[in-house]
């Protein structure tokens, strides 16, 4: 089973749509994937979910994460690294069982000219250090205003290029 995470809690994100459109194009290529967008986490989760505890909200979500076996992260930059809300869905989620010895894909994507690359390397440490196995392809999609019409498309052609490319991997990894 593959599940996107669309890793930030903010709403109407461009990171929402881009993990909207990996989706769609995953199942073009014949892939059906889950969306897991972490706005939908339990709001009380650092109260609740926390250090081995488990609320009766979170577990849907821990359930999707464990039968999960390819991960495919869309990241957006946040002060330069990657999203609070990330490191804390990680930290709430059941080791070793939720992601250990499984496999992900990481896309970075900001605002600015640098599309995440700080961000998707710290978190590629944290992946290391579950033992999340990391697909070495990783793209960097920067000024992603830019690069997305109203209906959620990539409009670069490089981009387009590239992502088909990392979709491509992703399905055989």
């Amino acid at each position: 089973m593959i599940t996107i995470i669309s890793a930030t809690n903010r709403p109407g994100s461009h990171t929402l749509k881009l993990a909207q459109y990996y989706q769609q194009k995953l199942r073009e290529k014949g892939t059906e994937a889950g969306l897991l967008s972490l706005a939908e986490l339990p709001a009380n989760l650092i109260q609740t979910d926390l250090y081995g505890k488990r609320s009766p909200e979170f577990m849907p979500i821990q359930d999707i994460i464990t039968r999960t076996d390819k991960f495919l992260f869309i990241i957006p930059e946040y002060n330069g690294s990657f999203p609070g809300v990330l490191k804390v869905f990680i930290d709430a989620c059941a080791y070793p069982e939720s992601f250990y010895e499984k496999k992900a894909a990481l896309v970075g994507l900001s605002s600015g000219k640098y599309g995440n690359i700080r961000g998707i390397d710290h978190f590629t440490g944290v992946c290391h250090y579950i033992h999340l196995n990391t697909m070495s392809l990783k793209i960097h999609i920067a000024s992603i205003n830019k690069e997305m019409d109203q209906n959620g498309q990539l409009l670069n052609a490089d981009t387009l290029k590239f992502t088909n490319e990392q979709i491509d991997k992703f399905i055989k990894f």
